[in-house]
C-alpha cells in the first residue's frame, strides 16, 4: 500500500525556480509537501535566508494540512516559485471557504493558531475563489530578511 496514491511534481519548463505539485488530501501530504519544498528551496542560487526558508516550510506545511483537514476533497495542489525577491506559495483545495482568524484552542484540541502564524511570516496573502470551484491560498515570503510592509486580500489576516 503506497503512502500517496497521486502525488506529482516536476519543475516547470517556463520557469526553472518553481515547483508545481498535486497531492491526496491524506494526512502524509503535509510531510510530503515539506520534502518536496525543502529539497526546492536547496536548489535555489541564491539560497533563500534561513528565517525566509523555514517560513516557507511553516507556511506550507500549515497549508497542506488545512486543505487535508477541511477542504473535503481527494486532491489539494501546491505551487512553489521564487524570484531574486521573494517566494510565492499557492495552496488550492475544493472548499471555497477562506481561512480566518478564530480564537486558537490553548488545550490543542481545536487549532486556531495556523492563520495568524501565516500573516505574521508572509509579506502578503490572497485568497482566489477557482472558477470550477474551490480556492487557492497564497502567501508571499519575502526572500531575504523580514518583510516591513504587508498586502493582504480579499481574507484580512
Amino acid at each position: 500500500m503506497s503512502i500517496m496514491h497521486t502525488a506529482t511534481a516536476r519543475r516547470t519548463a517556463a520557469s526553472p525556480s518553481a515547483l508545481r505539485a498535486t497531492l491526496d488530501c491524506r494526512p502524509e501530504a503535509a510531510s510530503y509537501a515539506r520534502q518536496l519544498t525543502s529539497t526546492f528551496l536547496e536548489s535555489l542560487r541564491p539560497e533563500p535566508d534561513r528565517s525566509a526558508a523555514e517560513a516557507v516550510m511553516l507556511i506550507v506545511s500549515e497549508l497542506v494540512t488545512n486543505a487535508v483537514r477541511h477542504s473535503g476533497g481527494r486532491y489539494c495542489s501546491l505551487r512553489v516559485s521564487a524570484d531574486p525577491e521573494a517566494i510565492a506559495i499557492a495552496v488550492g483545495d475544493a472548499s471555497r471557504v477562506p481561512p480566518h482568524r478564530r480564537t486558537p484552542d490553548v488545550r490543542g484540541e481545536g487549532g486556531g493558531f495556523g492563520w495568524p502564524m501565516i500573516c505574521g511570516m508572509a509579506m502578503a496573502t490572497a485568497v482566489t475563489e477557482e472558477p470550477g470551484g474551490g480556492k487557492t491560498v497564497n502567501a508571499i515570503v519575502a526572500r531575504r530578511g523580514r518583510a516591513t510592509g504587508r498586502a493582504t486580500a480579499p481574507a484580512p489576516c
